[in-house]
């Protein structure tokens, strides 16, 4: 695989090529990122140009309909290495008649890696290189081990928002479309105690979060603080059967398409729409402890 490495202080990192996926994160010797395998074969893919699912995986566009499948197709392509220092790595790419076939939109996507502080920040900006409006949706979808160190119980283990979460949350339909009816909020003040049957029905999605950081901590073990900038979804995600090994702390732009829309891609609900020239920067800052 092609793929770089990078160390800073108690942190360390594998950065692959393929997908700009982060592949590997070590703190004090203790792995942290979920290691891929038959549960679920990634482990923090890249979300672009669409989170989550369109209607029959179809982007419908001045009349034109293309395929485009679940999270896009970033997650998939190899990106080409701009820059590669001891603690900073930057990936891009562009669009090509591949991509166009399923997106007919010019692009240019970087991803940046930084090690600083024993944190790992991670850097998207998206230009719109064209002559026409760039409509896109992008997130990240890291797995983090759940629990978190050998031994300890998975019911010991929550999330702690900054702020009090009182709105409700949006569940995905057995489609994978986004239901319209929104449900209570499964956030009790600030905590969402972890346990497995929250995710029977998919993902939590967060349409309206207050917070922009978190923490996913277990009681008497490890922690992660997780912040993230520009993004204003929120995604949290496991796969239950067998029994969760991970837990996806995903920051959205965008989400899946609602069950009950249906019109032009420049007007999907979530994206944004970049001008010609324009471009726009998200990202999110993961430090353990």
């Amino acid at each position: 695989m092609d793929s770089y490495s990078m160390r800073a202080g108690d942190l360390e990192v594998d950065i692959a090529a393929q997908g700009a996926e982060l592949q590997r994160l070590r703190f004090r010797g203790l792995d942290l990122l979920w290691e891929g395998g038959p549960l679920w074969p990634r482990r923090a893919p890249l979300l672009f140009p669409i989170v989550g699912a369109l209607g029959a995986d179809r982007l419908h566009h001045q009349g034109r309909n293309f395929s485009l499948p679940k999270h896009g197709f970033a997650r998939d392509r190899t990106f080409r290495w701009l820059e590669r220092t001891p603690e900073r790595c930057l990936l891009e790419l562009a669009d090509d008649g591949a991509t166009r076939a399923a997106f007919p939109f010019p692009f240019r996507l970087r991803v940046a890696f930084r090690l600083q502080d024993d944190s790992l920040r991670c850097e998207l900006s998206l230009e719109n290189p064209g002559e026409t409006p760039l409509p896109a949706s992008l997130g990240g979808h890291p797995a983090f081990r759940w629990p978190l160190a050998p031994g300890l119980p998975k019911a010991a283990h929550h999330v702690v928002f900054a702020e009090p979460e009182p709105e409700p949350i949006r569940r995905l339909t057995p489609e994978g479309l986004l239901d319209p009816e929104p449900r209570p909020t499964p956030v009790a003040g600030r905590v969402l105690a972890l346990r497995e049957e929250l995710f029977k029905a998919d993902a939590l999605i967060f349409d309206h979060l207050r917070s922009r950081s978190l923490r996913f901590e277990a009681d008497g073990g490890p922690a992660l603080a997780f912040s993230w900038e520009g993004f204003p979804h929120f995604g949290l995600w496991t796969k239950p059967d067998p029994g969760p090994a991970f837990l996806c702390l995903e920051p959205w732009q965008g989400f899946a398409s609602p069950a009950d829309w249906d019109g032009d891609f420049t007007d999907k609900p979530g994206i944004v729409v970049l001008e010609p020239g324009q471009h726009r920067t998200w990202s999110y800052t993961v430090r353990p402890s």
